[in-house]
């Protein structure tokens, strides 16, 4: 069924995946303990503080009973309201029932080590469109009121919390009892399973689950939840602010691109080494709607007038920064169907690496050292960055919240980019150090 070695990433030690006793137990749980927290601190700071943490984290110090869930007041709302229910249950129906009916072509993914294929269907784009003009729809005909979610925000994001965290332990047992495939298996800590996850590609029922939690679910919310934002500023203001429109418009061609390039991000690191566990499920069925959208459930509330030019100039750097990031990773997804291909208008130069599977099986792979990847080994996270930045400043410096989740991204791809680059080091030896020479810089080419 798969043990030890089977729960280790590809390519991945365990001196890499589990640093220590920190990395090991400790830092799990203070991520496990926090970040749901954090979560709803969020949402009371944009309902209840006027959007400034400072005020926020003031009250928590007057008031440290507030985090107990079960104090006379908490800031932990109830995660059994009714309507919130309803409405997660017919956003995950609606887009299971997409994953399945709408067409696409089939699209394989790397073979693991142990010689599984995973295969999807690539309709993401068409299910994107689908699922906001349906959205759109609705709530123009009076079928639905999309106020309704930034107005039961607090009671859908505490029901996510719940159901994630079910779903977790579901998933923590199955890959250990019940796995989809031979990558999977436990550590021997119920920690780290439950944290990292037990199984690397658990399907359920036919659905591939991380295409569903990471794509069809957070990332799909992520298009919807600030269209629903936005219908509420003008519910309540009677207009959208050039703010609110240039926010949720970079974040939908973001958004876009990603479904664009789903077939892509099905090879990253997230798919194909992150294994269905709290780290990755929980993340994308609750951070990802709560943090990812906080910009524009801020401006909801507090919208700036830019003016035209600085609206534009916003708009456009955005939509640069966001092809920047699309055209590296179209990059070395055609050089790896054509490793001959011209990339800007040079030959590529490019090392052809051997590595050893965990299953002893030698395989041959080509490492990109041209165009956007000979500038730095993880560059597509600079414009990514740059990009959340742009969506996230139309808000302006008066708080602090909206530019959380860049800083929050910052951290995550330097943490990500060091993980990428520990597993690489292990997988390729002696050819990724000659890679390390070519391509210096991990990030920030001159800086880091």
């Amino acid at each position: 069924m798969g043990g030890k070695d089977w729960a280790r990433a590809e390519g991945e030690t365990d001196r890499e995946m589990y640093a220590g006793w920190i990395r090991d137990t400790m830092g799990p749980i203070l991520l496990m303990v926090t970040t749901p927290m954090f979560m709803m601190i969020v949402y009371h700071t944009v309902s209840s503080f006027n959007g400034s943490l400072i005020e926020c984290f003031a009250y928590v110090f007057a008031n440290p009973d507030w985090l107990l869930p079960f104090s006379a007041k908490t800031l932990w709302v109830t995660p059994l309201d009714p309507e919130a229910w309803r409405m997660i249950g017919a956003f995950m129906v609606f887009e299971l029932l997409l994953m399945r009916i709408v067409p696409g072509k089939e699209f394989r993914a790397t073979m693991t080590s142990t010689g599984h294929v995973p295969v999807y269907t690539a309709n993401g784009v068409q299910c994107l469109f689908i699922s906001a003009i349906t959205f759109i729809v609705l709530g123009y005909y009076g079928y639905i009121d999309p106020t309704r979610v930034y107005d039961k925000f607090g009671e859908i994001l505490a029901a996510l919390n719940l159901f994630a965290l079910i779903f977790c332990t579901i998933l923590t047992v199955k890959g250990r009892y019940f796995p989809s495939t031979a990558d999977s298996g436990s550590t021997g800590n119920a920690i780290i399973d439950f944290y990292w996850g037990t199984e690397l590609y658990p399907r359920i029922l036919g659905w591939d689950v991380k295409q569903f939690t990471n794509c069809r679910f957070g990332m799909m919310f992520w298009a919807i939840g600030p269209i629903a934002y936005a219908w509420k500023q003008y519910a309540i203001k009677g207009y959208v602010s050039d703010s609110m429109l240039v926010s949720v418009t970079l974040q939908l061609i973001y958004v876009t691109k990603f479904f664009w390039w789903e077939t892509g991000y099905f090879c990253s690191m997230d798919i194909q080494h992150d294994r269905a566990g709290y780290y990755i499920c929980w993340g994308c069925l609750c951070w990802v709607p709560s943090i990812y959208t906080s910009q524009s459930l801020y401006l909801v509330e507090h919208p700036v007038e830019l003016g035209r030019v600085l609206s534009l100039t916003i708009f456009l750097l955005g939509v640069l920064m966001i092809w920047i990031n699309y055209d590296s990773d179209r990059q070395r997804q055609s050089f790896r169907r054509n490793t001959k291909a011209k990339i800007w208008g040079k030959t590529p130069v490019k090392i052809d690496a051997e590595y050893v599977t965990t299953c002893g099986t030698k395989r041959q792979s080509v490492l990109l050292a041209s165009g956007w990847w000979g500038v730095s080994r993880h560059f597509h996270y600079v414009p990514e960055i740059l990009a959340a930045f742009c969506w996230s400043v139309p808000a302006l410096f008066e708080n602090f919240l909206p530019f959380f989740y860049v800083v929050f991204l910052t951290i995550l791809l330097v943490d990500r980019a060091d993980r990428d680059d520990a597993r690489c080091a292990s997988k390729y030896t002696k050819y990724w150090r000659e890679y390390c020479r070519l391509v210096p810089y991990k990030i920030v080419p001159g800086i880091y």
